[in-house]
């Protein structure tokens, strides 16, 4: 899946949610299972995304979503695989990002 959100240093959750095209409730289950999500808080408790979260986040939609892991495969693939998933990823987003770029190139035409 192809997140497109604008550069900025963080994200409310109901951007993250928008983007991901999922209830804000599952950003934050997501949250309290995997310990590599960390949003910061402010002091109204207000949840705010990092690229770096966003980018994990990305991951774990991938895992779950996209190839059908359950909750505790993809915390045990994170834990025992986490860089060679990490590297697929990447070479998956960014794949989709130019897939992504070249639909718009289409429409445009």
């Amino acid at each position: 899946m192809y997140v497109d959100l604008p550069k900025k240093m963080y994200y409310g959750i109901g951007e993250v949610a928008e983007a991901f095209n999922v209830n804000a409730s599952l950003i934050r289950f997501w949250e309290k299972e995997f310990d590599i999500l960390k949003p910061k808080k402010n002091a109204k408790g207000n949840r705010k995304f990092t690229p770096e979260d966003i980018k994990n986040l990305e991951l774990i939609y991938h895992l779950v979503k996209e190839r059908g892991f359950t909750l505790e495969g993809a915390k045990i693939h994170l834990k025992e695989q986490k860089i060679e998933a990490l590297d697929s990823f990447d070479m998956i987003r960014k794949l989709e990002a130019i897939k992504g770029q070249l639909l718009k190139i289409k429409e445009q035409l």
